[in-house]
């Protein structure tokens, strides 16, 4: 089962590598329910576990048939049909309902569990988790108060900002990323107050690294842009695949353990000392636009592990 919205190329390499090997795929976005999708389940009696159904405008999945989940991107539960009340309280039954079978399916294994995505999207606790499995972590304060953000930058400047969650953000339609951006104290004025902001040490590094862990597989390259933020221009980048370091593994490791992730995407900076700093983990993030310039075989590695599930997980 693959559960995402409808314009997803990562979930789309998948599934067709999963096609090729003849691995039944059920796809939906849960956020097309109950227009397009609906699902009825029962519990109770002598069976454990949920008994029922998804069905789709193309297909019919029994709950208890499905041995992996490929949990990505899905778009949020929307009844705009409805007032605000009556709205906030259908969102609330489907998400509580729908989603809280999709959660409990029987012997699934997830990449990854949505409530395990939910618990390492906090960045707070991916930069808490990080320090204890061994990581360097960069300085770092989340703050509403200008006075101490003035302070920290003061102390540790050259500093950047970056936001703390990226929800959908439209301007003239169009999906924007906010990027990284360098910042210094005499930037910080009084609509600091208005909510949390996250100010770092800015990392004086030679590259960036991207690390993809998929189950027990591990895949490392090194991005050279040249830039502060690689994500604003995807053009300048050169990828070279290379080793993690032993101890960064075992970091890793023990980072995805205690989130109980089976999928993580790693960012580091790497300094000129050839020091991995540990900027953050994205339980759900991209990997498939690497696989064509560096060869290193994601897909079928995601593949593998959807296909052979762990049946009890």
């Amino acid at each position: 089962m693959v559960v995402t919205n409808l314009d997803d190329p990562t979930a789309d390499f998948v599934i067709a590598e999963l096609h090729d090997r003849g691995v039944p795929v059920v796809r939906f976005d849960s956020g097309d329910f109950p227009a397009t999708l609906s699902c009825s389940a029962a519990i109770g009696g002598n069976t454990a576990g949920w008994r029922g159904s998804v069905q789709t405008p193309s297909r019919h999945t029994e709950l208890g048939t499905v041995r992996a989940m490929y949990y990505r991107r899905p778009s949020g539960f929307a009844f705009p049909h409805l007032g605000r009340q009556d709205e906030r309280f259908a969102v609330a039954q489907a998400r509580y309902g729908f989603g809280g079978i999709l959660t409990s399916l029987p012997g699934c294994l997830y990449v990854n569990h949505p409530n395990r995505i939910g618990d390492a999207e906090y960045k707070p606790a991916g930069l808490a988790v990080a320090a204890a499995a061994g990581f360097t972590v960069p300085p770092t304060v989340i703050t509403n108060v200008p006075d101490d953000a003035r302070a920290f930058i003061q102390e540790h400047g050259p500093a950047i900002f970056k936001p703390i969650s990226v929800p959908l953000y439209l301007v003239d339609g169009h999906a924007q990323t906010v990027p990284v951006t360098e910042v210094s104290a005499d930037e910080i004025d009084d609509s600091v107050t208005g909510t949390m902001h996250l100010f770092q040490k800015r990392v004086d590094k030679v590259a960036d690294v991207r690390v993809t862990v998929i189950g027990e597989q591990i895949f490392a390259v090194r991005i050279d842009s040249g830039l502060l933020d690689w994500r604003t221009d995807y053009s300048t980048h050169t990828y070279t695949p290379l080793a993690a370091p032993l101890a960064v593994k075992q970091s890793m490791r023990a980072y995805l353990k205690h989130f109980g992730l089976v999928f993580g995407a790693f960012d580091f900076a790497l300094t000129d000392r050839g020091e991995w700093i540990f900027i953050e983990c994205n339980p759900s993030g991209q990997w498939a636009w690497m696989e064509p310039p560096t060869g290193l075989p994601m897909t079928a590695a995601l593949a593998d592990l959807l296909e052979g599930g762990i049946r009890g997980q």
